[in-house]
C-alpha cells in the first residue's frame, strides 16, 4: 500500500471531522474559540486519530464508531502541545514553524484553550450519539483507557518527570520512561481504543499494546534523531535546549548510530506483533515504517 496517499486520505477525514465537531463551538468566547481552532489546524499529521481508525477498522469497528474517539484523542494531543509551549514548561515561541498559540492570544487564553480542549475531548465521547453503537461498560472503559494515557501515569507523568530531571544527568532508563509516558502513552491508547472498540479478544489486545508500547517510543526516538540532525521543523527548538543544557534525548545519552538502531529493532517488535493479522493489517506496519524510517 502506498503509506503517505493512506495517511493523507485519513488526515483530510480527520480535519474535516474535527471542524465539524469544533464548529459547535462557535456560540462560547470568541477569542478562545479562534485560539483552540488556530492550534487544532496549525498542521499536525494526525498519527494518533489515524492509529485508532486503523487498529479499529483491522477488528471490524464502523468508522462512524471510531471517529468521536479518534478525534478527542487529538484535541488532547492538542492540548499538550499548547501547554508545553508555554512558559513556564518550554516557552517556545514556533510550533510547526508558526508563532504558538500563546505568542498570538496571550498566555493566559492560550492556557484555557488547552484546557476547553481537554474537556471538549471527554464531553466528546461522553454524548450518546457518538457511543450510542456500544456497551455502557465498554464506554467506561474507553475513557478510563484514554483518562490514565493523558493523566498522570501517561502524558502528564511523563511531562513531570522530564521537568523533575531538567539539567540533570540521567541515564538511558529514565529517558525511555519519559519518552514511553509523554509521548507513548497516547500512541498507545490510539491503538488500544480502536481494538477495543473492535471487540479484540484479550491476546489480541496483547499484541496491540506491545505494537502501540514499541511504536510510542520508536516516534520519540525518531524525533530526537530528527532534532539531533537538524532535519526537523523543531530542529531550533532542539537546538535552543541543547545550547542551554536543559534536557536529556536518545541519541544524547547513546549516540545517533545506537539511536538508529534501536529505532529499528522497535520497528521490528512492530511488524512482528501484526504478522498474525496478515494483510488486513498493512495500515498499522506501514505507519510504523513511515515513523521509523522518516528518521533513517
Amino acid at each position: 500500500m502506498n503509506v503517505h496517499a493512506y495517511l493523507k486520505e485519513r488526515q483530510g477525514l480527520i480535519d474535516r471531522t474535527l471542524n465539524r465537531y469544533l464548529g459547535e463551538c462557535r456560540q462560547h468566547p470568541d477569542k478562545l474559540f479562534k485560539a483552540m481552532q488556530y492550534s487544532v489546524f496549525s498542521g499536525g499529521k494526525r498519527i494518533r486519530p489515524i492509529l485508532t481508525l486503523a487498529a479499529g477498522e483491522l477488528f471490524g469497528a464502523k468508522q462512524k464508531t471510531l471517529l468521536p474517539f479518534a478525534c478527542a484523542l487529538e484535541l488532547i494531543h492538542t492540548y499538550s502541545l499548547i501547554h508545553d509551549d508555554l512558559p513556564a514548561l518550554d516557552n517556545d515561541d514556533l510550533r510547526r514553524g508558526k508563532p504558538t498559540s500563546h505568542k498570538l492570544f496571550g498566555e493566559g487564553i492560550a492556557l484555557l484553550a488547552g484546557d476547553a480542549l481537554l474537556t471538549e475531548a471527554f464531553d466528546l465521547i461522553a454524548r450518546l450519539k457518538a457511543v450510542r453503537a456500544l456497551k455502557p461498560e465498554v464506554v467506561l472503559d474507553l475513557i478510563h483507557e484514554l483518562a490514565r494515557a493523558a493523566g498522570m501515569d501517561g502524558m502528564v507523568g511523563g511531562q513531570s518527570i522530564d521537568l523533575e530531571v531538567e539539567d540533570q544527568v540521567v541515564n538511558l532508563a529514565t529517558v525511555e520512561n519519559i519518552h514511553l509516558r509523554k509521548t507513548g502513552a497516547l500512541i498507545l491508547v490510539a491503538a488500544r481504543l480502536g481494538a477495543i472498540i473492535g471487540r479484540a479478544t484479550p491476546q489480541e489486545l496483547g499484541k496491540v499494546r506491545r505494537y502501540g508500547e514499541s511504536l510510542g517510543l520508536a516516534f520519540q526516538i525518531a524525533d530526537d534523531i530528527l532534532d539531533a540532525e537538524g532535519n526537523s521543523s523543531e530542529a531550533s527548538k532542539a537546538e535552543t535546549r541543547a545550547a542551554e543544557g536543559s534536557r536529556a534525548t536518545y541519541p544524547s545519552i547513546v549516540g545517533l548510530a545506537a539511536a538508529k538502531a534501536r529505532a529499528e529493532e522497535l520497528l521490528e517488535r512492530c511488524l512482528k506483533e501484526m504478522k498474525p493479522f496478515g494483510k488486513e493489517a498493512a495500515p498499522l506496519r506501514e505507519i510504523a515504517r513511515y515513523v521509523v524510517e522518516r528518521a533513517s
